[in-house]
Order: structure tokens, then sequence, then C-alpha cells
């Protein structure tokens, strides 16, 4: 429980820092989008699919994920987070090509670093290293 809660605010507080660092401002909303999105990536790193398949579902996911953020945000607290209604191919202005595309990228690298995480602290040594902490 407690690594899936770190997993949360540790997506949450990485997509405030992306939007921060990408647009200049965010929305409390985006916290626990990026917290949902990190998990959601965690499951799709720990499944047994080709990296670039594996990008493309999270990059739909997370595309999806923002849609329906953007919709809750625009009818219940009255605020449009982000617009992208000047985008090409762009979806009622809250999701476009171009930024399913970069999630896909950044999709890739966040499941290939999981993937990697996972791999290091799975292995004997990792698990010698931590047992030998403990005591």
């Amino acid at each position: 429980m407690l690594e899936r809660m770190s997993l949360f605010v540790l997506g949450g507080g990485g997509y405030l820092g992306i939007e921060l660092a990408w647009r200049g401002s965010t929305h409390w909303t985006m916290f626990l989008a990026g917290g949902l999105c990190l998990c959601f990536l965690q499951a799709l790193a720990s499944r047994r699919m080709a990296l670039p398949l594996a990008a493309g579902v999270g990059a739909v996911g997370v595309s999806g994920l923002e849609a329906v953020v953007g919709v809750l945000c625009r009818r219940f607290l009255h605020v449009a987070v982000w617009d992208y209604s000047a985008e090409w191919g762009n979806l009622a202005g809250l999701i476009c090509p171009r930024y399913c595309f970069y999630w896909f990228l950044l999709c890739g690298w966040v499941v290939a670093v999981l993937r990697l995480a996972s791999w290091t602290t799975s292995s004997p040594f990792y698990r010698t290293k931590r047992a030998a902490m403990k005591t």
C-alpha cells in the first residue's frame, strides 16, 4: 500500500512539474491525474508487452484520462485547465494528436524506467543487500 501511495505522489508531483515547466501553470486536479497516470503506467510496465505497444497504450490511457479530467474540470469546477482548440485534430480542445505523440514518447520512457527499476529491485543482488540492511 505504501508503495502505491508513493507512486501516486511521485506521479502527481511529476505531472505538476511537467506542466509548470511546459506551460508555466497547472491546477491541483493535475496532481490527481498524474498520480493515476503513473499507477497506470506501472501496471503496464509489469505486463509482458513490447515497449512501443506499452507506450502506445500508455499514451491512449493518459490522453483519455486528460480528456475525462478536462471535461470534469469544465463541467463541475468551471475551469479550463488547458485549451488545445488551436491545435490540429483536437477533440473539444481537450486532447490533440501532437500531445498524444508527446505522451507516447514520455510513456515509453517512463515504462522503460519502471521496468528497469523493477528488474533491479528484484535481482538477487538487491534482495541480498536489502536483507543485510534489515539485520
